[in-house]
């Protein structure tokens, strides 16, 4: 096993295998080494780091995954969401809420962060949200739904993180689940607005304009809203 990578010494027993790669894995959330937001090693490079079979890390991935701490994303691999049980929980709740009650609370959440990201944001920011920018627009040249909205959260979970609010990480990277859910079933009607709208975003962020920012995010929902 590799205690450099997971901070954990000693051999894994086989007796509860599973669960006991799951804790360590945990252990790599909750310590900040796997941090709120960001993707995971692959499932061969952990098998590898923590001296267990493939079969064994995907099973307590998943198990990590019904916990709400881990997200999958079809295409861009797995990621923390959580460091906490307790904010998994926080996902589950809001699963339940309506579609109005959704965009409401994401409009929210998303204006805000576009304004604090246009006030603190960073030129190595500024660079991963015109990349994100990018990638979203090409995603729907595959018309996959699952990539579409994957994309899509990635650049707003980018601009989130450009808030370099700590907080405002977890709490949003905690719903990713539930705002991907919706997404899917989501069409703006009019792809090349859309496209438009998010690369003005993005620029508005980078030119620290604040009040453009969080104008555009509300255009953006605008459609979704009628």
């Amino acid at each position: 096993m590799n205690d450099r990578q997971s901070g954990t010494a000693g051999p894994v027993r086989r007796v509860g295998l599973i669960d006991q790669v799951a804790a360590l894995f945990q252990d790599e959330i909750a310590s900040g080494r796997w941090p709120v937001g960001e993707r995971i090693p692959v499932e061969a490079e952990l098998a590898t780091a923590f001296g267990v079979g493939r079969n064994t890390v995907r099973e307590a991935l998943q198990s990590l995954v019904h916990a709400g701490l881990l997200s999958r994303e079809q295409g861009r691999g797995t990621f923390v969401i959580s460091s906490s049980e307790l904010s998994g929980s926080l996902s589950r709740q809001l699963a339940g809420g309506s579609r109005l009650h959704y965009l409401e609370l994401r409009l929210a959440l998303d204006s805000t962060a576009a304004s604090l990201a246009a006030q603190r944001r960073t030129d190595t920011d500024v660079e991963q949200l015109r990349r994100l920018r990018d990638e979203r627009e090409a995603s729907w040249a595959t018309d996959d739904p699952d990539a579409r909205a994957g994309a899509d959260l990635a650049l707003h979970r980018a601009i989130v993180a450009a808030t370099h609010n700590p907080l405002y990480v977890q709490l949003y990277s905690s719903m990713t689940d539930v705002f991907a859910s919706h997404m899917r079933d989501e069409e703006s009607g009019d792809d090349d607005a859309a496209h438009r709208l998010h690369h003005d975003l993005v620029e508005a962020i980078a030119q620290g304009d604040a009040g453009r920012a969080t104008g555009l995010v509300a255009s953006i929902f605008e459609p979704f809203m009628r």
